[in-house]
């Protein structure tokens, strides 16, 4: 049964460009699908989370991340009668944003891009869906619903004080509200967020070999978890009790976040979508325990996965390959695909076309990014 305060497509805000609605899709439901469809979508195959791409065929990528924030969010939506659809959608499109060899891609950019108004993951994946796919007769974007967008920019929360430019310049035209909090929808997506890359990267970071199941073992909330595994399958293979063991990690932290929300929802009693928004903070969270075991956990993986000499290494070595592409891209813009052609002739500036070859080099997988290294750089 779906909940008051859910997320009705029926009252959507619609799109910025009105259109016909589907008479079997909701308008949630077109989202979500154009988002699946989408060349960003398809090009996370190849953008990584802490990993570069071509260091195994096992580790997350920003696509399997995608889908993994997903499935928690339909289920933490589920639970709780919201809108799936929405939820998905949001989920599915989070990470359009990111540049290529993860956080340290967009560092490097961030950099770079300081004199011509930064770059931010966030505010890119929202100039991705409304600007940058250009696949359709009418509109440039996706035509997304005013929802779907809103989720988008508020992944972190209200956005307030100065707006990265590319979020900016979209909000010109189309008000998202910033400063209220998302949707329920919206916060459920963001959570699920959180609950895979922490489960994940614990499993990635033991398939990388920077850490061992021993260690693992005595972490808050893990402990337990091991605990649970022993008593009911002694003896169990190693990697078998490894993987039960994060199974019940990932469902601790589910049941936390929907419990904490049915408290939460249940103490508010709202009765619209706009009371999730106007609630004065963020209901779909974590519980404090779980949220202090989880700073133990994220300071494990920061001290001996994000910071391990081998992935230090590689950052050191994608950093400078984002640092060689860009201003050889400014210099020589000819050099770009010919369908950036309009825009470069368009640009009117250093600014401009600053920010043409950051959509550009944000918008490579870690192989293209590493292939055109190599032939314009290295081998030139």
């Amino acid at each position: 049964m779906r909940a008051p305060f859910a997320s009705d497509p029926a009252a959507t805000r619609g799109r910025l460009r009105p259109e016909e609605e589907s008479t079997f899709r909701s308008c949630f439901q077109r989202d979500r699908d154009r988002i699946i469809h989408a060349s960003a979508f398809r090009r996370l195959k190849h953008k990584t989370q802490v990993f570069i791409e071509h260091e195994g065929d096992y580790y997350r990528t920003r696509l399997t991340h995608s889908i993994e924030v997903a499935q928690v969010a339909r289920t933490i939506s589920g639970a709780l009668g919201l809108n799936a659809e929405l939820t998905e959608a949001v989920a599915l499109a989070h990470d359009l944003g990111h540049p290529p060899f993860g956080h340290t891609g967009e560092d490097a950019l961030q950099v770079l891009m300081e004199p011509y108004g930064g770059f931010d993951h966030n505010a890119q994946a929202i100039r991705i869906v409304t600007h940058l796919e250009r696949h359709y007769a009418e509109f440039d974007g996706l035509n997304l619903t005013w929802e779907t967008l809103e989720g988008l920019a508020k992944h972190n929360g209200p956005v307030t004080g100065e707006l990265p430019w590319a979020l900016a310049a979209y909000e010109r035209q189309h008000d998202l509200e910033l400063g209220t909090f998302a949707s329920a929808e919206a916060q459920v997506a963001a959570i699920a967020d959180d609950v895979a890359y922490n489960h994940h990267d614990l499993h990635d970071g033991l398939r990388a070999e920077l850490f061992s199941t021993d260690e693992l073992a005595e972490l808050p909330i893990l402990q337990g978890n091991f605990a649970e595994v022993d008593r009911l399958y002694p003896g169990l293979n190693y990697y078998r009790r490894r993987h039960e063991a994060l199974r019940r990690f990932f469902g601790v932290l589910v049941e936390d976040v929907i419990n904490v929300a049915r408290t939460r929802l249940g103490e508010m009693q709202p009765e619209t979508a706009t009371d999730i928004r106007m609630a004065g903070r963020t209901l779909i969270q974590f519980s404090d325990p779980v949220f202090q075991d989880l700073k133990v956990i994220r300071g494990f993986l920061f001290d001996r996965m994000y910071r391990a000499e081998s992935v230090v290494i590689m950052r050191q070595q994608v950093t400078q390959v984002i640092e060689d592409l860009f201003p050889y891209f400014c210099a020589h813009p000819e050099q770009l695909p010919k369908q950036w052609r309009k825009d470069v002739e368009e640009a009117d500036g250093n600014t401009a076309m600053a920010r043409i070859v950051s959509d550009y080099i944000s918008g490579m997988t870690d192989r293209f990014a590493l292939q055109e290294h190599e032939r314009l750089i290295v081998n030139s």
